[in-house]
């Protein structure tokens, strides 16, 4: 390809690759712009509302909370008949009781709540009981002639809402902000008025509640009655307050919205006072956020122009390129060098045949080299199994014929022994279907071991062995449990001695989501610290990566269990089922040691 015709070819894709770029960014800016816009408007309203009614429930629960406070003092018997008698009584020491146990009673009732400032009880005789914070007894003589008391007086025993005030409607040396709230008490035998009852709290649980509807910082919330005077507000200081007739109102549980003014109203009814709680939040709030994503916007629209200006440029340069790395990779795997491999970035015909190449061209790298591994492993595991085969029939002959000896002697104990031992010499030098064994064969290969153990230990170690029916077919590899069982009690029970008796628990386990059937080999003997666990992984990770790791390689990592192999168990599991499976350890000094040898899990296991 000429220099000239390149450059051409060059300019004419990176010119169409930027325009198509620009013309689609554009658009998509745009509609990602008015499309932001309009969800954050209709997030914020969907916020707001959500808030409010939040709000309104947890104001009426405060508010149903007062209203009960009432209703047991009105439904309180033994205070009824008190207040009654008092204002008859003449006798000066009973009166006294009488007006202690009242206090009580209002004591009781103030402890209840942490937010009661005070509690007041005034009979229709003018006496008044008090039980409030502190100033107890002072009381302001012209609380008769004000407002709230003839609201009270006024009532016919209904829940009479006063509202916030900025300090004790009745004690003057009280000058704390408190919602105050009560109403008229009833003789419950005649249905005749006795007094009232009102009720100072700390208004800070219903401030808390209203400051839930802000979502701005310049967001101001207010509670309005049916009048439209406000009763509470999240104003820090007195204003101008807004005008609240005309602005639209909730019906029953309803929550209004509206966004037609300069700012976010959202109202909403409050069941138990008949009062409305507005909130307002300025739209200039609400819009800082648009400018801001509108900021963000053009700074991704900037980087986008610069990155597509120079992938126009790399991919009109590289469109040629990869096709010759390819043909040149084909001729290396054809000369039998599977090692290389083609990395290119291009149109995605030629990623596809590029990405396709190189896998198949690893499947074959690795396919050969596993054959190779699992053939070398193979002939080295049977010339030890033929290298410790001395006459084996002999040796047979030989165990058999001492077992019916010491049968007839009738030393149980010994006999038990050489026939385990005889058994274990079978199974071990019996190499011709090396890799067909089930894990039945290998749960009874451990069984005749554990029987040498047991009785060289004489009961200090103890195996378990629970594996379901449906896995006892299983295949693996020869020789995988007894390394492993051989390890737990030479390195893991042994060397506990007196102090506790050993205990070798091997059990099977399926994690059907991973596909793995496990068999765990656990023990409850001296374990291993973190330096000796993490030089065992070590040891494993190298056989799995191709190195001889074998007891000798071990010896220096984990002087503790050198001699047993495990490494070549991981490595024979691995050839025979693929890299994720073999051998997992996990160890904590002076608790344990755990074994888990990891197959795959059998499509269709046999039960019986």
């Amino acid at each position: 390809m000429k220099r000239g015709s390149r450059h051409s070819i060059h300019n004419r894709l990176f010119l169409l690759f930027l325009s198509s770029m620009m013309v689609l960014l554009i658009l998509v800016s745009v509609l990602y712009y008015q499309k932001t816009t309009s969800i954050i408007h209709s997030k914020i309203g969907d916020l707001a509302e959500k808030n409010i009614s939040q709000t309104v429930g947890l104001f009426d629960l405060l508010l149903e909370g007062y209203d009960s406070i009432t209703k047991s003092l009105n439904s309180n018997y033994e205070l009824l008949r008190l207040l009654k008698e008092r204002d008859g009584e003449q006798d000066v020491a009973v009166s006294v009781i009488n007006e202690r146990m009242i206090t009580n009673i209002l004591g009781a009732v103030y402890y209840s709540r942490d937010d009661i400032v005070g509690i007041h009880v005034v009979t229709n005789e003018g006496k008044l009981y008090n039980y409030e914070k502190r100033f107890a007894g002072v009381v302001d003589v012209n609380y008769a002639s004000s407002d709230w008391f003839r609201k009270l007086q006024a009532s016919s025993g209904e829940m009479v809402w006063l509202g916030l005030f900025k300090s004790s409607v009745i004690n003057s040396l009280q000058e704390e902000p408190v919602f105050v709230f009560g109403r008229q008490l009833y003789d419950l035998s005649n249905y005749r008025k006795i007094g009232v009852v009102f009720i100072e709290t700390s208004p800070k649980p219903i401030l808390s509640a209203l400051s839930n509807v802000t979502i701005s910082p310049n967001s101001r919330v207010y509670i309005v009655d049916k009048q439209s005077q406000v009763i509470a507000s999240t104003e820090k200081e007195e204003g101008q307050m807004p005008v609240f007739e005309g602005l639209p109102r909730p019906r029953g549980n309803e929550v209004v919205v509206d966004r037609q003014t300069d700012q976010l109203l959202v109202a909403a009814k409050a069941r138990m006072a008949d009062w409305t709680i507005f909130g307002m939040t300025p739209k200039a709030d609400i819009n800082a956020e648009v400018v801001q994503t509108r900021e963000h916007l053009l700074w991704v629209i900037l980087a986008v122009v610069v990155v597509s200006t120079l992938l126009a440029s790399i991919i009109s340069r590289t469109i040629a390129s990869p096709m010759k790395l390819l043909i040149r990779e084909m001729k290396q795997v054809e000369m039998g060098n599977f090692r290389g491999m083609v990395n290119v970035r291009s149109f995605e015909e030629i990623n596809s045949l590029v990405l396709s190449f190189n896998r198949m061209v690893f499947r074959m790298d690795e396919l050969i080299e596993r054959m190779t591994l699992s053939s070398i492993s193979e002939k080295n595991a049977e010339l030890q199994a033929l290298q410790s085969q001395v006459n084996p029939h002999f040796l047979y002959n030989t165990l058999d014929m001492i077992y019916w000896m010491l049968d007839e002697r009738e030393n149980d104990r010994l006999g038990r022994v050489i026939l385990a031992l005889s058994h274990m010499f079978r199974y071990s030098s019996d190499w011709q279907e090396a890799s067909k064994t089930t894990l039945r064969q290998e749960l009874d290969q451990m069984r005749h071991y554990m029987t040498i153990i047991e009785s060289r230990l004489e009961g200090r170690v103890a195996a378990e062995v629970e594996v379901e029916p449906r896995w006892l077919d299983v295949p693996m590899p020869k020789m995988t449990l007894q390394p492993i069982i051989e390890n737990a009690v030479k390195s893991g029970l042994e060397p506990l001695g007196a102090q506790r008796s050993g205990r070798l628990r091997v059990y099977a386990e399926a994690d059907e989501a991973a596909g793995e059937l496990r068999v765990v080999i656990e023990d409850n003997g001296v374990g291993m610290d973190e330096q000796m666990v993490a030089g065992l992984r070590e040891s494993l990770s190298g056989s799995s990566a191709g190195t001889e790791a074998d007891s000798g390689a071990m010896t220096s990592a984990v002087p503790v269990r050198r001699g047993i192999g495990l490494p070549n168990v991981h490595r024979r599991l691995m050839l025979l089922f693929g890299e994720p499976y073999g051998l997992r350890i996990s160890s904590k000094q002076g608790e344990g040691t755990t074994v888990m040898i990891v197959m795959p899990l059998p499509a269709t296991p046999r039960t019986e």
